[in-house]
């Protein structure tokens, strides 16, 4: 399969101006010339990196399927490393389906989910890391979340990692000399410079465990739930925060019944905000129902923004949901200042005053967000950042090995007991940038990637 030449459409169903079929492998130009007829005749596939008009055609019939612009780009320079050639059509599902149709009928066959990145993987245009990042680019969310996947595209957090990864082999090949020369013995001064090498890659890869968390929160996100007891201005705050009437406002207690979920930017930091049902005892089957998912997505949180009256203060209720997710990153909010501001108690977790309805406190808000959700860890997206649970558990395996690496070291174990965990070590990361990965771990990487890309 690795040497067929595949074709997919790389542009996103549905209407637009343009729409890009892509065909990538040894045959994508001969099977270009069976379906495109140029005005520059026969010739036109002789240059690279250039563009042609023309007209698709049946391959059998030669009925014209659509007008287009072809992009040509002979290997090694290009995308994937095999010749690729660029289709642009006239956007629309139909001349799309038609063009795709016909390149495969001439002979390239369906390109898989991410097949395309998957063979500039192969052919060493990309490593691992730098891969994975087109994904996340498609996927950004935030300015700040581009930023971290195209420094990931860029090769930073394979440098690292690469980095790291030599000065393993730097003791590694101490030890397979102590190995190889048994009767040898590794003098103590060796010891002690291995045990501060050690120690200083473990360091580091601390440092890359630490920075995760923020990192995954560019990649993917917080989780943001909006609770509270009916009528305390939950909906309002949604409104307020994203700046335009998306939850529906009365004073009647119990409006919102159903979940309702928006993405916010906020400083860089993606948010998928859910407002919920007000928390209440209740007879009414619906709103039993709106408060049951409710609590469900509070125990699903990654930050609890639970809304108080300040005419009311801090209820029985509220403790009771405060004491039952303590353990959450929580916010109070204070809300309705512009009715009445009352000194809040204390509760045990930060509360910030605004009033929904008129703005006031919201930007305080916003930046105490940011600070709760980092937990004082302000990594800017241009640094090395771990931002991929794979990638964090090679990390963390990684250092787990290298623990036991300084712990048989202490113990004056043997060199070839001691390159085990070493090597261990080695592998693990090199999981991350594909020096050691299974095909099947390729598989389910490429997997989650969209077809035509």
């Amino acid at each position: 399969m690795l040497y067929d030449t595949i074709a997919a459409v790389s542009t996103p169903l549905g209407e637009g101006g343009i729409g890009i079929v892509r065909i990538s492998g040894e045959e994508a130009l001969e099977i270009v010339k069976k379906i495109f007829v140029s005005p520059r005749g026969k010739d036109w596939y002789k240059g690279s990196h250039r563009m042609y008009y023309g007209h698709i055609v049946h391959p059998v019939h030669r009925g014209i399927i659509d007008e287009v612009l072809l992009s040509v780009m002979k290997a090694p320079h290009t995308y994937t490393r095999e010749d690729v050639v660029e289709i642009n059509c006239h956007g629309g599902t139909v001349p799309l389906r038609e063009v795709l149709k016909t390149v495969i009928e001439a002979g390239a066959r369906q390109g898989l989910p991410g097949e395309f990145t998957k063979r500039a993987f192969l052919n060493g245009r990309l490593d691992l890391t730098q891969a994975e990042s087109v994904i996340d680019i498609i996927r950004a969310k935030t300015d700040s979340s581009l930023r971290v996947a195209m420094n990931q595209l860029k090769g930073a957090l394979s440098g690292k990692i690469t980095n790291i990864q030599d000065q393993m082999l730097g003791l590694l090949a101490g030890l397979e000399a102590a190995i190889d020369f048994p009767e040898d013995e590794v003098e103590e001064k060796t010891k002690i410079e291995m045990m501060k090498s050690a120690e200083l890659i473990k360091i580091q890869l601390e440092e890359l465990i630490t920075g995760a968390e923020t990192g995954k929160i560019y990649r993917e996100g917080i989780r943001t739930v909006i609770a509270g007891r009916p009528n305390v201005g939950k909906s309002s705050l949604l409104n307020a925060l994203l700046r335009e009437n998306r939850a529906i406002v009365t004073e009647i207690p119990g409006t919102t019944r159903d979940i309702i979920e928006e993405m916010l930017n906020i400083r860089g930091i993606p948010l998928k905000l859910i407002d919920t049902a007000g928390i209440r005892e209740t007879e009414d089957i619906v709103e039993k129902i709106g408060v049951e998912k409710t609590r469900e997505s509070l125990e699903g949180a990654d930050l609890v923004l639970l809304v108080v009256d300040v005419l009311t203060g801090i209820t029985g209720e509220d403790k009771r949901v405060l004491g039952r997710f303590k353990d959450k990153k929580i916010l109070v909010i204070m809300n309705k200042i512009d009715l009445q501001e009352n000194d809040p108690a204390d509760c045990g977790f930060p509360v910030v005053k605004l009033s929904a309805l008129t703005g006031e406190g919201l930007k305080i808000l916003e930046d105490k967000i940011v600070e709760v959700a980092l937990a004082g860890g302000m990594n800017m997206p241009e640094a090395v950042t771990v931002s991929n649970v794979r990638h964090q558990t090679s990390i963390i395996n990684a250092k787990k090995n290298m623990e036991d690496f300084i712990v048989s070291l202490k113990a004056d174990l043997p060199p070839d007991l001691l390159s085990v965990e070493l090597r261990a070590a080695w592998e693990s990361l090199g999981e991350i940038t594909g020096s050691t990965v299974t095909e099947d771990l390729l598989d389910r990487i490429f997997t989650d990637f969209c077809i035509g890309k």
